[in-house]
């Protein structure tokens, strides 16, 4: 089954069977920490996006999208049309290599300098096309109607269930072997997410073969 935004509130009560008006005003901030956690943990394909900008001549710094979590991967169209990948690399190694920022050249090397900017180094010499490939922040459930539903809550109700009930426990300060039963459910599902993302979406059987979980 999946989980509408209202569905999943209701849920969330009738298991801890708590209707208490603090609690109730409290179950968007366990769906998005149980979703934060999720986000955190596991790798998927639905988190991955690709978009499209262009490099400021003589501008060493490239601005970040605004869900912006970690990059995969920066590239650039250059004066001779070809796709021209930039290392990644720590601030301080972008800066130490073009120290001037007036010296401009094709971009070799990019960073994170700010929590809205990348570092380019060289400085670009032209207003290149840029495609970045990046991990980033889904829309919370809790961002739409009582009627809408996510990926997440269609396709991993188990474990943003269970990562809910943890943290409505926590809030509840309840008892320690429930939250040990739900923590231990959502790690279950977590592991399972794991399998998808980290494995399943990544090889395929014909070159692979099957994906073999090792002996217990």
């Amino acid at each position: 089954m999946s989980f509408t935004y209202a569905q999943l509130k209701q849920v969330i009560q009738d298991y801890t069977e708590n209707n208490e008006t603090s609690f109730v005003t409290n179950l968007p901030i366990f769906i998005t920490q149980a979703e934060e956690r999720i986000l955190k943990n596991v790798q998927l394909s639905l988190f991955r996006k690709n978009v499209n900008g262009a490099m400021t001549a003589s501008n060493r710094f490239l601005a970040a999208p605004s869900d912006f979590l970690a990059p995969f991967s920066l590239s650039f169209v250059d004066g001779n049309s070809d796709h021209v990948f930039l290392q990644f690399k720590d601030p301080d190694f972008v800066q130490t290599f073009n120290p001037k920022a007036a010296t401009t050249g094709d971009p070799r090397f990019y960073a994170v300098f700010d929590v809205d900017n990348f570092i380019l180094g060289p400085t670009p010499d032209g207003a290149y096309t840029v495609e970045l490939h990046y991990f980033y922040r889904p829309a919370s459930l809790t961002a739409g109607a009582e009627s809408a539903t996510t990926w997440l809550s269609t396709n991993a109700e188990i474990a943003l269930l269970y990562g809910c009930l943890v943290e409505a426990y926590i809030y509840m300060k309840g008892e320690a072997d429930m939250m040990a039963i739900y923590e231990k459910r959502f790690v279950e599902a977590l592991t399972g997410m794991k399998m998808l993302g980290e494995a399943k979406e990544v090889t395929d059987e014909y070159r692979t073969g099957q994906v073999i979980r090792p002996k217990q």
